[in-house]
């Protein structure tokens, strides 16, 4: 991200290694992993969290973001890049630690980071999944212009419960009947 998305206090740069100790310790947590898909451990160490920040230097496909807040790590924003006929569209991903909830920090994250889809990576779209037990997280993706598309009914099974899944999407306002990127 650059010095244009620096807003008061609140800033996504580069995951660092650095940052295993805040994001295990941030990331321990279950009302957060309630809301994660299962392939997150829980409980989560800092080896997982080094495992995690390794991973996203390697894989061309993520976009992954650290996100700070007066300076402190408070968690991890990113976007998956899909592949084949799907591949100017990503899926968000997002979680913020539960000292830092109700500050609007997940809204002003996804605000940048889907900019810097559209405008950096020239996505066509962004998409996200909800659990239907998640409806904080549904709140700031319509803050952000993501609409609902749908909902999967019985998708999911998270913690020996089924629940639904909420998609929602987003368009590049620039998107156009032909792909001038091929």
């Amino acid at each position: 991200m650059n010095e244009s998305q620096k807003e008061s206090t609140i800033f996504l740069r580069k995951l660092k290694i650095k940052d295993k100790q805040a994001l295990a310790k941030l990331l321990n947590n279950k009302k957060i992993w309630n809301n994660l898909r299962d392939h997150l451990p829980y409980p989560y160490s800092e080896r997982d969290a080094e495992s995690f920040i390794e991973s996203t230097e390697k894989d061309k496909h993520q976009h992954v973001f650290a996100i700070e807040y007066n300076g402190s790590f408070c968690g991890v924003i990113g976007l998956t890049l899909q592949k084949d006929v799907y591949r100017r569209s990503a899926e968000i991903g997002y979680w913020i630690g539960e000292p830092f909830w109700g500050k609007g920090i997940a809204t002003k994250s996804i605000q940048w980071i889907t900019r810097y889809g559209f405008e950096n990576l020239k996505l066509l779209r962004i998409y996200a999944c909800v659990f239907e037990s998640n409806p904080a997280s549904m709140k700031v993706l319509e803050k952000n212009g993501y609409i609902n598309e749908g909902i999967l009914k019985k998708a999911v099974i998270k913690n020996g419960k089924i629940q639904d899944e909420y998609r929602y999407y987003r368009l590049n306002p620039g998107i156009k009947d032909q792909d001038p990127v091929r």
